[in-house]
Formats: structure tokens, sequence, C-alpha cells
């Protein structure tokens, strides 16, 4: 008597599909006309999809759309700055990212421009939900 088990097959298996390979958060005063403009022109020149801010449409609800492409990007890279901590914005980006890093298994790679890691937490003030890989570190 045969088995009536199947194996699913591959094309049943949901893959995620990600609008964007990288999302990009910033302090823009800090880095938008210098290293993250060099970053994002040299992953879009490699053909990686990248977002950032400035791709947003004007008079769009720019904060619902912004954590919506979070959601939809497979790759968070958060260039923390001298202002970074400063900017009740990026903080909030900061913590959809870790939302999405601990729920959705998102990529986070955190880049430090012209600041000491180990005084991130400590000189910004920031809590523990919005640096909780320094722990790792």
């Amino acid at each position: 008597m045969a088995s009536s088990t199947q194996k699913p097959s591959s094309s049943s298996t949901s893959v995620r599909k990600y609008e964007f390979e990288v999302f990009l958060s910033f302090r823009g005063e800090d880095t938008r006309n210098n290293f993250t403009d060099h970053l994002f022109i040299n992953l879009d020149g490699m053909g990686i999809k990248t977002f950032r801010d400035d791709q947003l449409e004007r008079g769009e609800e720019i904060e619902s759309e912004l954590l919506k492409t979070i959601e939809e990007s497979r790759i968070s890279i958060v260039v923390f700055s001298k202002n970074y901590a400063h900017s009740k914005w990026c903080l909030d980006e900061l913590a959809k990212i870790m939302d999405c890093r601990e729920e959705m298994e998102q990529i986070v790679l955190p880049v430090f421009y012209h600041v000491d890691p180990l005084m991130c937490e400590s000189k910004q003030g920031a809590s523990e939900r919005h640096f909780p890989f320094m722990k790792e570190m």
C-alpha cells in the first residue's frame, strides 16, 4: 500500500519577497552628503536595491511609509553618527529595525561613522532597546 504522505513541492514553500535588499538608516545632517551617499551609490552600482529616505514622494504619509519600507527590507544598515541618537526620528527608525530583527530575522549591520561604538550608549543616553547589539560587541 502506498503512503499518502507527500513532501511539499518546492513551489509550495513560501519564500519571503523583499521590496529592497537594503534599508539605510542615518542622520542626514551628519552623513547624507558624504559617507551615506557614497555607500548608496556603491550598493546601487552593484545592483543592490537600496532605500534611503530621499526616495519618498512628497506628500506621502512619510512615517507609515518609512516604517513599511523597513519591514520590506532584507537588511538594514544603521549608520551611527554624532547626532544619530539625538534624533527622535532616527531612534524611532532604529526601534522598528530592531523589532524587525527580532520578529522577522532581518539582518542589521551597524556602522559607526566617526563615533566610538562603546561610547554610543553612555554618551548619547540611548536605551538598551535602541542599542541591544552593544552587548554582543
